[in-house]
């Protein structure tokens, strides 16, 4: 494997501060999103993710001015998602100063817009966000697995793999598969999903949802993963990014600014 994995934290972003609690349940404050990007930064953070999860109408104009706040002092690639409806929505977000735009429900419901965005500004700066789950009740699909919305809480019945695969087609440049049955858990990665959605798409893999523990991350790398998100174990303290690429390191995988002859210093 010649490229580096990246080490993603995400902040959850609720009319101007990062939340985070468990299946999209009960939230919990963590903190301003500038100063958690800020440190995260200083961590060595590979890149930092930003998601609008209520995006509404009110708090829009709050994430602006927190994105361009955090790009001001940010020299890593950053992510924003959230409520992303038009191609007009990611100009205004990469003039903002993102770097690449998260696009999810807009997408589903009309799946042209991922060509026009990709045509107009280039796959690379369009990153889908799929919030997959096993499927429940009276839902069936051919693998297993389902795409939703609204934070879980709506099924489309849509077969995530299809969904992936057909959106790559359409021009996607990069899927952050989140895992909403594992998401806040701390349980580990959903590692067979990661593995099967890996198996019908080239484009890069961000694996998220559930991570716990350093020993949950080189698991998803070896399911597929190009890149780790986590968000909990981060913003409470539970782990940080050096924690992290040590223990990736530590199995063999590649990573930016991290050698295990540094690990007693990262340690202080």
């Amino acid at each position: 494997m010649s490229l580096a994995i990246r080490v993603i934290p995400c902040l959850d972003v609720n009319a101007g501060r990062v939340v985070k609690g468990v299946n999209f349940k009960n939230l919990r404050d963590a903190g301003d999103p500038v100063e958690l990007a800020a440190e995260y930064y200083r961590q060595g953070a590979d890149e930092l993710t930003f998601l609008d999860v209520t995006a509404s109408s009110s708090h829009r104009q709050t994430t602006y001015d927190m994105v361009r706040r955090t790009a001001e002092q940010l020299f890593i690639p950053l992510t924003v998602g959230g409520g992303v409806r038009s191609c007009d929505d990611v100009d205004t977000l990469l003039r903002c100063g993102a770097d690449k735009v998260g696009i999810n429900t807009a997408a589903i419901n009309n799946p042209q817009l991922i060509s026009e965005v990709a045509e107009r500004f280039g796959s690379q700066v369009l990153v889908l966000s799929i919030d997959a789950r096993r499927v429940r009740g009276d839902v069936h699909t051919p693998s297993g697995f389902e795409v939703t919305t609204m934070g879980g809480h709506h099924s489309t019945g849509i077969d995530a793999l299809e969904w992936a695969h057909k959106a790559e087609r359409l021009g996607v440049g990069e899927i952050l598969l989140n895992s909403m049955d594992a998401d806040g858990t701390k349980d580990g990665f959903d590692l067979e999903m990661i593995s099967k959605v890996r198996q019908v798409v080239s484009v890069p893999l961000i694996a998220s949802g559930g991570a716990g523990k350093v020993e949950d991350f080189p698991p998803a790398i070896e399911a597929g993963a190009d890149a780790v998100l986590a968000a909990s174990v981060f913003h409470f303290g539970t782990l940080t990014i050096a924690d992290v690429k040590r223990e990736l390191a530590r199995h063999g995988y590649p990573v930016r600014g991290f050698e295990e002859s540094q690990s007693q210093s990262e340690d202080a």
